[in-house]
């Protein structure tokens, strides 16, 4: 049976062969404005389609959604031209005579497959590098945020002609299809377990993948940290967008001798935030909800696993599955055997696991998969340093959660299980192109010429010099 996307495949690879292999960079640049005035033109109906999705306020929209975006965009438009730039190389004595450079060149057709937790930012973030280097793209936006896919649709129809960039709409079957295909990059955000899959896929064609996948994101809390800072940035790290983010804090080490006091920090900083009864947290409109029943009723699953294995609630807990809320909730008594510790969360709940030796805690990470994120809270220089060099993660927050993601001079990636290759600003450039190197040599008479067979004694010297010495 044909493959139902292979025809649009052709199509751009015709247009890239023909057209676009040779757009300049003003036109790449003009390409990034129109997405940025469109942007700018449908804010509401950007902040109306993730309200309806699953109830983001428009100030989180704004935030988490469509700056990241605008942040892509600004930065491109800045530096495009040194990004794209042929980079001189400095010759090696033993190639005396040569010079060297290294150019950007588009890779050609790429895939886009995006997850429904960020929607919009994260199907055209990676557009906007895509678009920046000079490429031919098919997007596969998540089917689980359906009116924020249609408007990603829209979108795309009305910027780009379909042989240039176009939307493929969708479940499983579509994204598989999609992945049988020859690609030149395939960037996919998601889980761990389906970028297995993606990269098995890939490599039926030797494609280049980069893969921003997950994990369990810890966070350490010595001694020396300032609790009342932490707690505050603790709750807003996790309730960003409910907590379905893949750079959610997703379980607390923290030393038991300050344990207690973090708890009413947290209390105080939940409070301040959303409300201190039951009825204003649920009410309030600047709590996201859980995306779908499904992933509901897995996160009470783990909460009640993890209950009946002797955690307590010390805060919330709350549920309506009428509309998939679950409150912020913080568990104690949690061990590494817990439920909740098995899997990432991707909702409120945040666990919290005693130390007492930072060692301990050091250890508890090392046992598991390198995560997307690690952060630290203490006012130790010499526990931090501790703890990054002996630990590994894709991105790190110091006295700080989150924001790392929008920094558009970090590179943004995981560390093994939890991903591959890096995007954002000129690391994403980089991901969707191809760094050719070109040596060029003089005609004639060059040093290399003096290791050509036949060879004699001073060629045996020569080489022997070029070998220990050059």
């Amino acid at each position: 049976m044909a493959n139902p996307f292979q025809k649009i495949r052709n199509n751009q690879q015709f247009y890239f062969e023909n057209t676009l292999r040779k757009s300049s960079l003003f036109e790449r640049k003009q390409k990034l404005k129109k997405v940025k005035k469109w942007i700018k033109a449908n804010e509401n109906h950007i902040i109306k389609v993730l309200y309806d999705d699953f109830k983001k306020s428009p100030e989180e929209v704004r935030i988490a959604e469509i700056k990241p975006v605008i942040s892509e965009i600004n930065d491109a438009l800045k530096n495009l031209r040194d990004w794209a730039a042929p980079q001189r190389v400095r010759t090696p004595l033993y190639l005396l005579g040569s010079k060297s450079h290294i150019i950007s060149q588009p890779k050609g057709l790429n895939l886009i497959i995006a997850p429904w937790n960020f929607p919009f930012n994260l199907t055209i973030g990676p557009l906007i590098s895509a678009i920046a280097a000079g490429n031919c793209t098919v997007l596969k936006p998540s089917e689980l945020t359906p009116n924020c896919e249609q408007l990603i649709v829209r979108m795309i129809t009305e910027l780009f002609p379909p042989e240039e960039i176009t939307v493929i709409t969708g479940g499983v079957e579509e994204t598989t299809q999609l992945l049988d295909l020859e690609w030149d990059h395939i960037f996919f955000t998601g889980s761990p377990q389906v970028g297995k899959l993606v990269m098995k896929a890939a490599s039926n064609h030797l494609t280049p993948v980069t893969l921003e996948l997950g994990g369990k994101n810890p966070v350490i809390v010595d001694k020396t940290a300032n609790l009342k800072d932490t707690a505050q940035k603790l709750i807003w790290g996790k309730l960003l967008n409910n907590g379905q983010s893949c750079v959610s804090p997703n379980y607390v080490l923290v030393h038991s001798k300050i344990k207690a006091k973090l708890i009413v920090e947290l209390k105080k900083a939940l409070t301040k935030m959303y409300g201190k009864t039951k009825e204003d947290i649920e009410s309030n409109n600047e709590l996201t909800r859980v995306v779908n029943k499904r992933h509901f009723k897995r996160i009470t699953s783990l909460i009640d696993k993890s209950i009946e294995q002797g955690a307590n609630v010390i805060i919330g807990n709350d549920t309506n599955s009428d509309n998939n809320y679950i409150s912020p909730t913080i568990l104690d008594n949690i061990t590494t055997s817990s439920a909740i510790f098995k899997d990432e969360i991707f909702g409120p709940v945040l666990p919290l696991i005693e130390f007492q030796l930072l060692d301990e805690a050091i250890s508890i990470i090392n046992k598991e998969e390198a995560p997307l994120a690690l952060y630290i809270f203490s006012s130790s220089k010499k526990n931090t340093k501790n703890i990054i060099r002996n630990t590994s993660a894709g991105t790190t927050g110091i006295n700080e959660t989150t924001i790392q993601f929008i920094h558009g001079n970090l590179p943004f990636g995981g560390n093994g299980h939890s991903g591959i290759g890096r995007s954002h600003g000129k690391y994403g450039f980089t991901a969707f192109s191809n760094e050719r190197a070109i040596l060029k040599q003089l005609r004639g008479f060059t040093t290399v010429k003096l290791i050509y067979p036949p060879t004699n004694k001073f060629k045996r010297f020569i080489i022997r010099f070029m070998t220990w010495k050059m």
